[in-house]
């Protein structure tokens, strides 16, 4: 009887610290990816907050100390947290920073929240005097979006306070800071400084700052800040787009371009092939590690800029805030080994500050939506798997909660099987790197259609419908 009640807190313990049904499990024959998802996901999970705290469901995504939630690192650390299940948590956190948006903070947010739903004092005084990058903004929309499209959860797209937080963002907030395209190097260094305003107080000084690199003197623009403003204002265009409002996001779609093309007319370097990531009051360009910024907002449409970057990112010495991006970039633009290597560094218990709330998260996604290569989209209502597994290597994945359904996957060989557990049906477009006439479907063969990946490699695909219950093999042998 002893052991039976020991058991049975165990397992409560597991369920109301979010390892219950909608968390998803990662198995495969390489033991060492196995046991980085599984110390990523142990960690992660830790950082869940209590549902029963003021703020709501949280979780940790600042300095763990803080017990709070800041616009950066929720942005980036929700993919994973809702591959963890943690999808209440990532839509009461983002809706809180919506719903905090106002034009006495000069249509900010508040950077950071903690658990009993306040400014984090650590970042904020008072609605003149807080800590703020302006990237923040964009980044919040950028993350809905993705959620969307992960989830085909339409609140993130259609609530009032998400459209009311991406209007006042394209709009007001890019006025109220100086930030239209052809202002972006004339700027003032301190657009919205108040009469009292003191330079060596943080709270003044970081209140717009204009990247997010942080402690650079005279920081007048982040090209990081750039390619956050194009996501922006491309992610509010297609958000109009789909609720039918075609010509007003054309209008933000051409807007977005202009900074796009700032980017590479002005930020590009010849002499070193890289891009310059600061501008300062001084007048002057200087490198910095901002540069993954621009492949995080897709910010990027040369191939050949792009894998130079790329090479001048891993081949500098960065923080683990940042590191914690590469696993799924590096996926994405084609850097296979290289990202299994992060994966592996990130969770390595010698890894210094492995335990920033980001780095688990961005392993949990790097696996999943990287190395799985799994991409819903809610536009066409279809999830794409990309097989990445080596040859001799079975991965997968299960429980895994996207598009309204519940997924299986796994990669072997030349092989991806799927399983719809959920009770919809979905639409699946198996897909493979090379060039393929052919695809077998549970040993039909299908005539391959074609496509190519974001760095221009040749992928073949079918799509298919798997009905609720259904379980198909696609293969290229």
């Amino acid at each position: 009887m002893k052991n039976v009640l020991i058991i049975t807190a165990l397992n409560c313990f597991f369920f109301f610290n979010g390892f219950g049904q909608n968390t998803a499990t990662f198995k495969s024959t390489d033991p060492a990816i196995e046991l980085a998802f599984e110390r990523a996901k142990k960690m992660a999970l830790s950082y869940k907050g209590n549902s029963n705290d003021p703020a709501g469901p949280w979780y940790e995504a600042a300095l763990p100390a803080r017990s709070a939630f800041c616009m950066r690192d929720v942005s980036h650390q929700s993919i994973g947290a809702e591959i963890l299940g943690l999808n209440k948590e990532n839509k009461n956190m983002l809706s809180l920073f919506a719903q905090n948006i106002s034009e006495n903070k000069d249509w900010c947010s508040y950077w950071e929240i903690n658990k009993y739903g306040k400014p984090a004092p650590e970042d904020y005084r008072n609605d003149k005097e807080f800590w703020y990058n302006l990237n923040s903004n964009f980044d919040v929309i950028f993350a809905c979006w993705r959620l969307y499209l992960w989830t085909g959860d339409e609140a993130y797209i259609k609530n009032p306070e998400f459209e009311n937080f991406f209007e006042k963002s394209a709009t007001n907030y890019i006025e109220r800071w100086v930030l239209d395209s052809d202002s972006l190097l004339s700027r003032p260094e301190f657009p919205n400084a108040g009469v009292s305003f003191n330079i060596e107080d943080d709270f003044q000084r970081c209140r717009g700052l204009a990247s997010y690199s942080e402690g650079i003197p005279g920081l007048k623009m982040g090209v990081d800040l750039v390619a956050a403003i194009y996501r922006g204002l491309s992610t509010y265009a297609a958000v109009l787009r789909q609720k039918g409002d075609f010509q007003k996001a054309e209008f933000f779609e051409k807007k977005a371009a202009k900074y796009q093309q700032q980017i590479e007319q002005i930020w590009w370097d010849d002499l070193t092939s890289t891009y310059n990531v600061i501008y300062t009051a001084d007048g002057k360009f200087s490198k910095d590690g901002g540069e993954l910024f621009l492949l995080w907002f897709d910010a990027l449409n040369d191939k050949t800029r792009i894998k130079k970057t790329i090479e001048h990112i891993v081949s500098q010495k960065t923080n683990v805030e940042s590191l914690s991006y590469l696993p799924f970039l590096l996926y994405k633009y084609g850097f296979e080994d290289k990202a299994y290597q992060y994966i592996l560094h990130l969770t390595d218990p010698e890894t210094k500050r492995r335990e920033y709330p980001e780095v688990s998260y961005g392993v949990i996604e790097g696996v999943i939506h990287g190395y799985m290569g799994i991409e819903p989209d809610a536009l066409n209502k279809r999830v794409t798997t990309l097989h990445r597994v080596k040859n001799g290597i079975a991965s997968q994945v299960d429980n895994l909660s996207v598009l309204n359904t519940v997924l299986f996957v796994k990669h072997e060989n030349q092989r991806t099987t799927v399983q719809n557990k959920g009770n919809i049906t979905i639409q699946w477009r198996a897909m493979f790197s090379g060039n393929y006439d052919t695809l077998f479907v549970n040993n039909t063969k299908i005539t391959a259609k074609h496509d190519k990946d974001v760095m221009g490699n040749v992928c073949s695909f079918v799509d298919v419908s798997v009905n609720s219950g259904q379980q198909l093999s696609a293969s290229f042998k």
